[in-house]
């Protein structure tokens, strides 16, 4: 590994975290808020020390491979959590640094799960910065710095394709800088529609902009204690979920509507799998909570919002879906095994490695039964290579094996199984709130230091697809070519 150009690159993350610590510290200071100072700390402290990495360990060699790609991806998440959490340490808001740094953590992953039991007690420039970190995570925190800074890397693709979500990640155009760019002005330009359209709805500025952002992260972060249902407006409800959905689907596909190619997307087999799931289990679900609130209606309403909300792993609240029938609980535990969309923001499997396992297996079924017919496994028309669908296997293995995992590790605090496995499945599928002691009128404060530690690895192991975070922990990785 080129450990000078890895850490290089990570100190250029830090300052660029540094300046974007300039925005909430100027909100504070618009609102006359004391956490300024905990800002203006926390920016100078990651500008320091991403200046001095970006300064001594400079490289003669500009080109990035793919252990170079996970190691700066695994390196840069983990900095600008640590120092993402510095402002809500220096501030008093969370005085634990685990706490702290598991929301943070929670932020930038775009998870949701919070440790705060008074959310409306924190300052308008911590809000907005809890709320941004979901923003700048849901793309990818280094595919922002691909799209705002010059890499100078032409094999600067092996970051995108460590951070992008998704089994397989490839260019729009020709340089990689240029792909980061466009999917980020179409983020950008479908969070300011939503934030209009919200404020529409009768948010204040400041609440439709933060969110938005939790929105296009699918996050889940919000400004108000009971989330989206202090607003009990079913305008913004609606709003909220129609963007949730929108976020969830693979921005590649926007590329190739703005570029004329409509019939190449709506092709896209994945996202006739994903608006036929949402429809499938809105329905499923609203038979059967339609009683709850007297009504098929109003069961529709809170089926929608809320399905959406799982399957995109945002984490929005409107209802305590803990209390609905068990079979509904069944139907969310699935949507949150499954996400969203390969190349979304959402969290997840993702609907596409849930397709290929499927197909898959019926291949292998059918093989068993006529050994003599070939039959391949095919996307959109397109074969898929066998490479291809043994590394689906593979990860779908290590994702159910890191989920076990951590919640057998958390059963050690004693409470329930399904607290335990929903806590590990949600962090793990970066969802946020999960069923009986965490669901939405609940929280992670239940848990030990211990525990919320291990949640975090999680929440990280999650967003970054597990192998960038399992190469740190390898010698291989260190090793000089």
């Amino acid at each position: 590994m080129k450990i000078k150009l890895v850490f290089h690159t990570v100190g250029r993350v830090l300052l660029l975290e540094a300046a974007l610590m300039l925005l909430p510290l100027a909100v504070s200071l618009i609102y006359g808020e004391s956490c300024a100072l905990a800002f203006a700390i926390s920016a100078a402290s990651s500008a320091a020390i991403g200046a001095a990495l970006k300064r001594f360990c400079r490289s003669e060699s500009k080109n990035l491979y793919t252990r170079d790609g996970l190691a700066i991806v695994a390196l840069s998440w983990i900095g600008i959590s640590l120092f993402g959490a510095l402002p809500f340490v220096i501030s008093g808001s969370i005085p634990s640094f685990i706490d702290a740094f598991f929301e943070t953590v929670s932020g930038f992953t775009t998870t949701g799960a919070s440790i705060l039991t008074d959310v409306e007690a924190l300052g308008h420039g911590l809000l907005f910065w809890r709320s941004f970190t979901h923003w700048v995570g849901g793309m990818g925190v280094l595919v922002f710095i691909m799209a705002v800074l010059p890499m100078g890397d032409e094999h600067s693709m092996h970051i995108m394709r460590a951070e992008v979500p998704g089994p397989t990640v490839g260019k729009l155009v020709p340089k990689a800088r240029d792909t980061a760019r466009i999917l980020y002005i179409i983020y950008a330009a479908l969070t300011a529609i939503e934030t209009v359209f919200l404020m529409c709805g009768g948010m204040s500025f400041y609440e439709a902009l933060l969110h938005a952002f939790a929105t296009a992260g699918t996050g889940g972060f919000s400004t108000r204690n009971a989330s989206i249902a202090a607003f009990n407006s079913v305008y913004i409800e609606m709003v909220i979920a129609v963007f949730l959905m929108l976020f969830g689907i693979n921005f590649n596909l926007y590329y190739f509507v703005i570029i004329g190619r409509i019939k190449d997307a709506l092709r896209s087999e994945e996202l006739h799998v994903y608006l036929g799931l949402i429809a499938g289990c809105t329905l499923a679900i609203a038979l059967g909570i339609a009683k709850m609130y007297g009504g098929l209606a109003q069961g529709l309403r809170h089926a929608f919002f809320n399905t959406l909300s799982i399957v995109t792993t945002a984490g929005f609240g409107t209802v305590d879906f803990v209390q609905w029938p068990a079979y509904a609980h069944y139907i969310l535990v699935l949507l949150m095994f499954i996400g969203g969309c390969a190349g979304s923001t959402g969290g997840g499997l993702k609907l596409s490695r849930v397709i290929l396992l499927i197909k898959t297996a019926l291949a292998d079924l059918v093989g068993m039964l006529h050994p003599r017919e070939v039959r391949r496994v095919q996307m959109d028309g397109k074969r898929v290579d066998e490479g291809t669908t043994k590394a689906v296997y593979g990860f779908a293995a290590l994702y159910v094996l890191v989920i076990l995992t951590a919640g057998l590790i958390v059963s050690l605090d004693g409470y329930d199984f399904t607290t335990n496995f929903t806590a590990a499945l949600s962090c793990m599928s970066n969802i946020g709130p999960g069923l009986s002691l965490i669901g939405p009128t609940g929280n992670f404060a239940i848990f030990s230091p211990f525990s919320k530690v291990v949640l975090t690895v999680v929440m990280l192991l999650g967003r970054l697809e597990i192998y960038p975070l399992f190469m740190l922990a390898s010698p291989l990785l260190w090793k000089k070519r």
